[in-house]
């Protein structure tokens, strides 16, 4: 063989070895599903440049889980307290915009109800900080004893705690959804930790007004459809049946019986690379030892999670566990301060740069003012405007 064959043969046994550790990289970490959506992603959205008009939505959504890792009664009482008492010290020095403090949507699990821990959220609901909503583990469920499950729980969460929202005309009881274990539309290849392939009709049913499960990276339960807020439906005899949907437009109506689906920030971080070459999965996760930051914010924001037609809206929906205990002391502590601070220092500097502090009830209202060519964010002036009653049978709109 020529010295030029060499060569060739050398060039292609190179890039067959670079294919290879790339395949083996992108299925050990679960990529195959998403990485393509990342790659040619179907409409881009243009980078973020600092003299932009942009309003920002930041929603932090909590599975709050007081039991987590085999809590006792005690340890799990005393994680609930502790955010009763702590996070108003360490977070009401800060405002958005509009005057609100950072807001924690705190997604109860039906499976570790007890009327104490719901009831230590009371007063930072009713002081402003956040909202209730749902959250559920579950496994080899029936359509029919997941329906029996969510539509008992939105009661006790309505008429024992006074959470959640009624719709004015209806009267039904209206909640928000996050599936743990990331198995939503029991879309685990094992069919583990769920077991309804027609969870989103069942969620229709009991009056989930959106599902914010997403992303779920690394997670193989992670859907084709990233950095997206859409619309899903069940397919008759499939199982996860929100791997793709409709995108929500401006001016486009929410096509019927769809569910809102309001996913988080999915991308690679190429500023933060193994052995300098394999790039992290950002996937809008706070936890210890990573919470917020303005970095974070800006490939958040990059990302792109908006209502197709209105790029100027920039939804960034987190997620955390916050009763892990060094997920606990990340915002119940000082790790957290410097986002909210670097937050008004970036408003300071680029006033066309604005901040709104949003739970997952607000992120759905501004998807609907989006697509009804609303032109204004605006959702609450004043902390005072957020207090509310702690009566359960209040009709909360």
């Amino acid at each position: 063989m020529t010295t030029w064959g060499w060569l060739v043969l050398g060039l292609v046994m190179l890039l067959t070895a670079l294919a290879v550790a790339v395949v083996a990289m992108v299925r050990a970490r679960q990529m195959q599903s998403w990485i393509g959506s990342y790659v040619w992603p179907t409409e881009s959205v243009k980078k973020w440049h600092s003299d932009d008009e942009i309003d920002v939505f930041i929603a932090v959504c909590d599975h709050w889980e007081p039991r987590c890792y085999g809590a006792s009664d005690e340890e799990a009482a005393a994680r609930a307290n502790r955010w009763r008492d702590e996070y108003p010290k360490f977070h009401e020095r800060f405002q958005d915009v509009n005057g609100r403090f950072p807001q924690h949507t705190f997604f109860f699990p039906e499976d570790e109800y007890r009327p104490e821990y719901l009831d230590a959220l009371r007063p930072l609901v009713d002081a402003g900080f956040g909202d209730v909503e749902v959250h559920l583990h579950h496994h080899d469920d029936t359509a029919a004893e997941l329906h029996e499950k969510l539509d008992s729980f939105r009661r006790v969460l309505f008429d024992r705690h006074g959470f959640l929202r009624q719709d004015p005309q209806s009267g039904e009881i209206l909640y928000a959804f996050i599936h743990g274990n990331w198995a939503l539309c029991n879309s685990r290849a094992d069919g583990k930790l769920c077991g309804v392939d027609q969870e989103l009709t069942v969620l229709l049913n009991t009056g989930c007004y959106a599902d914010l499960t997403l992303p779920s990276a690394p997670s193989a339960t992670q859907t084709r459809t990233i950095n997206s807020i859409y619309y899903a439906k069940d397919i008759p005899g499939q199982r996860k049946s929100h791997n793709t949907g409709v995108r929500a437009r401006v001016g486009q109506a929410p096509p019927a019986d769809h569910l809102l689906m309001i996913q988080g920030p999915l991308t690679l971080d190429w500023g933060s690379r193994r052995h300098g070459l394999i790039p992290r999965i950002e996937n809008s996760d706070l936890h210890g030892g990573r919470p917020a930051s303005i970095r974070r914010l800006k490939m958040w924001m990059n990302a792109g999670v908006c209502v197709a037609g209105r790029t100027d809206w920039r939804f960034v929906k987190l997620h955390t566990h916050g009763c892990k205990d060094d997920n606990i002391n990340t915002f119940l502590g000082p790790e957290m301060q410097p986002f909210h601070e670097g937050l008004a220092e970036l408003h300071r500097r680029h006033p066309n740069f604005r901040y709104h502090y949003v739970t997952a009830w607000d992120m759905a209202q501004l998807v609907h003012r989006a697509e009804n060519r609303e032109a204004s964010p605006m959702l609450v002036t004043t902390p005072t405007v957020l207090q509310r009653t702690s009566s359960a049978l209040l009709n909360r709109n």
